[in-house]
């Protein structure tokens, strides 16, 4: 399973969703109108990410369980 391809695609995906959320949050701590702009600006991000992860998810179930190696 380490060596799938799609795999790997998919850790890759998580994880850029879970580093643009660590950014997001410590941008909403910081002080002042343009924080708070691009707190909003990588949420939207965060959102459009997670939504690419979680197609990749499913495709990657999907292929699984149709016996794809």
């Amino acid at each position: 399973m380490f060596t799938d391809p799609l795999f790997i695609i998919v850790v890759a995906a998580c994880l850029g969703v879970a580093v643009i959320l660590v950014l997001g949050i410590s941008t909403f701590g910081k002080e002042g109108a343009e924080n708070g702009k691009r707190a909003n600006k990588l949420m939207r991000w965060r959102i459009a990410a997670q939504f690419v992860a979680v197609l990749l998810i499913l495709l990657f179930v999907y292929i699984r369980r149709q016996g794809g190696q």
